[in-house]
């Protein structure tokens, strides 16, 4: 609901952070304390390991948004020991993130390497950017990026497994990705409803990866 949240019974709310930690508790100091504001080599082997990436945003109003960026192993570039660089490709054009950044530019980024737990979480605030010399180290089949997200850092640590412990998310025995419609399904449930399924299952089908730049 626009404006407020929906009214729900039942519920009894925290609305203090002196209530949050009555009920969670303290930090221990080593992770209160984990926090670094520059990359450890550590950081750097991880990141030039990582494919894929989350990266949130908010607007100037609070608007949030949350997207996924994937390349190949190493896709993050690594500018200096408090600066990072992420390539855009070619996607939906939304650029819903993106405009989040012009208005606030602060960004919260999670790295994931496929198969672990932990992962590398950075803060910082982030600028685009069309054009820089390091956009030579982006091209990815013969593609340069259309712009590059630089984050400066102002936080970077590492984050526990337990999350992906309690999920099985890597588990093959736990997927069930035919749980729910498809891809051409969907689209053509949601978003393209005009088109025949056949056209869709098309769309999505193999060829889909000759295009992702």
């Amino acid at each position: 609901m626009s404006g407020g949240f929906v009214a729900l019974a039942g519920l009894v709310e925290i609305t203090s952070e002196a209530e949050l930690r009555d009920l969670l508790g303290e930090p221990l100091p080593r992770v209160r304390d984990k926090a670094r504001g520059a990359l450890h080599e550590v950081d750097r082997q991880w990141l030039a390991a990582s494919p894929f990436c989350l990266i949130a945003t908010s607007a100037a109003d609070g608007t949030c948004d949350v997207s996924p960026k994937g390349d190949p192993a190493g896709f993050t570039l690594v500018l200096d020991d408090r600066t990072i660089a992420i390539p855009e490709r070619p996607g939906n054009r939304r650029a819903d993130g993106f405009r989040n950044v012009l208005s606030n530019p602060h960004v919260g980024l999670i790295h994931f390497l496929p198969g672990r737990g932990d992962t590398l979480r950075i803060n910082g605030r982030a600028r685009l950017v069309r054009e820089a010399p390091f956009f030579d180290d982006m091209v990815v089949r013969g593609h340069r990026p259309a712009l590059a997200m630089v984050v400066e850092i102002d936080e970077i640590f590492h984050h526990c497994a337990k999350a992906f412990l309690r999920s099985g998310l890597w588990k093959p025995e736990t997927w069930q990705p035919d749980s729910v419609p498809s891809r051409p399904q969907i689209a053509k449930l949601m978003e393209r409803p005009e088109e025949s399924l056949a056209e869709l299952e098309r769309y999505y089908g193999p060829r889909y990866a000759e295009h992702l730049y």
